[in-house]
């Protein structure tokens, strides 16, 4: 990894099958080790049941509340502040509870690559 300032830009948001949108805020091979996509669920709408193979993931809500499913736990409600851990290969899946989108940023080690994303 070199020393840089990564810049986003909104207009590379995307939405995906997983009923989400995606704006990659740092996510290359020049740092193999982490990446970092901010998520955007809107109102009502809860992601398809997933897990990532050999990644694991974390969500950092910034804003917005959201009820999430990660593994055999019991849902639990998620808030700003909050921070969600999820294992490698472990299913999970997070529904937007309230009337503004639920933002978050999903950070994953390694970095995320689209191959190891599998739909349940």
């Amino acid at each position: 990894m070199r020393p840089e300032i990564k810049r986003s830009n909104e207009a590379d948001e995307f939405e995906t099958a997983e009923r989400c949108s995606i704006l990659e805020v740092s996510n290359d091979p020049d740092d193999p080790t982490v990446s970092i996509a901010r998520a955007r669920v809107k109102p009502g709408i809860t992601t398809e049941w997933h897990k990532l193979t050999d990644t694991a993931e974390r969500y950092l809500i910034i804003s917005g509340t959201g009820c999430v499913e990660v593994g055999t736990l019991k849902a639990i409600n998620a808030n700003v502040g909050d921070v969600i851990r999820i294992p490698a290969g472990t299913r999970q899946r997070i529904t937007n509870t309230g009337d503004d989108d639920l933002i978050f940023y999903a950070i994953c080690t390694p970095r995320f690559d689209p191959d190891c994303y599998q739909a349940i």
